[in-house]
């Protein structure tokens, strides 16, 4: 009975930390988009071999890594929902998401990669091409990717900006004192959503517009070679989509990168928290020796910090407080070290 009554005091301590998450009309999105760019990639294959155009099946084979990874990203979702509140994640399943979105700009630069090797073998080996009806299927595409493109288009609904607007959440305060080194306070905010970049649905949007340029640069490859006869416009649409193409991981990669390797400490967030902290009273101004801000959903950010300070009467909950009018910041752990 004793025991009983420890855990059930501990408890009141305990809390969650499942940050936000994916909204289940996300996972809609990615899923009905998966669906559509396989019906697609697959009548574009067909064609493309049908009629012999190397930028429609170049458009079809990329589309298929395009369906790959937007199903990756409807899995992610997925799975960030299932294991949200698995203790083995220190700080929730948010990241589950983001590594799917840098795994799909691995899949783009492989894309990029199979479409300069095909575009350069047709160069050399330039093959007859029935343009009417490998214009129409490339026509079909690009509508095709419009439409997931409005259908995903939904994840900028939300701002990008750190300063937006925040949802209502509760505040949970969470202490533990410790003579040896001070105070150390710890908090965590539950409830709060946040608004930000999704990056897992930002890494589909990106496949999308990635298939629906290469359907572009092929009507317009296929439009010059049909009427002036040049034939070598086919695959050099090719290459220039590629690049294209390659760019687009390359800023997918650096984006979800930075948020997998906690690589944001020159984030304006980080500057805000050390301005709230340090802030004098009592003929005293508190200074922060270590300072760790990373991020753990779409705009909201943990931090661990360590406060110097002469003024006895500070306390964790104060510096929390002062935190506390930056709502990005939902969870932190705070030590005071006194000095003479």
């Amino acid at each position: 009975m004793k025991l009983q009554h420890i855990e059930e005091d501990l408890s009141a301590w305990q809390h969650e930390h499942v940050f936000g998450g994916a909204s289940d009309k996300a996972e809609r999105r990615a899923r009905i988009v998966m669906w559509i760019t396989l019906a697609t990639m697959v009548l574009e294959i067909v064609a493309g071999w049908w009629y012999n155009s190397m930028a429609l099946l170049a458009d079809g084979w990329h589309m298929s890594s395009h369906a790959l990874a937007i199903g990756l990203a409807a899995f992610a979702y997925a799975a960030a929902r299932r294991y949200a509140r698995d203790p083995r994640f220190a700080f929730g399943t948010w990241k589950i998401e983001v590594l799917a979105g840098y795994t799909s700009a691995i899949l783009l630069l492989g894309v990029a990669v199979l479409m300069v090797a095909a575009s350069v073998e047709r160069l050399f080996s330039p093959q007859p091409i029935h343009y009417p009806q490998a214009m129409a299927v490339a026509a079909f595409g690009l509508a095709v990717n419009l439409v997931c493109a409005l259908i995903l288009g939904g994840h900028h609904d939300h701002g990008h900006d750190h300063h937006g607007g925040h949802d209502h959440h509760d505040h949970h305060g969470h202490h533990d004192h410790h003579d040896h080194h001070g105070h150390h306070g710890h908090h965590g905010h539950h409830g709060h959503h946040g608004h930000g970049e999704d990056l897992n649905m930002k890494a589909a949007y990106i496949h999308v517009l990635a298939d629906a340029a290469t359907s572009v640069l092929a009507i317009v490859a296929l439009a010059g070679a049909w009427a002036y006869g040049w034939r070598w416009l086919d695959p050099v649409m090719g290459i220039a989509g590629a690049v294209l193409v390659a760019l687009w991981a390359k800023k997918l990669m650096l984006d979800t990168g930075k948020v997998l390797l906690d690589r944001e400490m020159d984030h304006p967030v980080v500057d805000e928290i050390r301005e709230a902290v340090e802030v004098a009273s009592a003929g005293d101004t508190p200074r922060i020796v270590d300072l760790h801000v990373w991020r753990v959903g779409k705009q909201l950010y943990s931090c661990a910090l360590s406060v110097v300070s002469r003024d006895p009467s500070l306390t964790a909950a104060e510096l929390r407080a002062r935190i506390g009018i930056h709502e990005e910041i939902v969870h932190s752990t705070i030590e005071i070290i006194r000095r003479p």
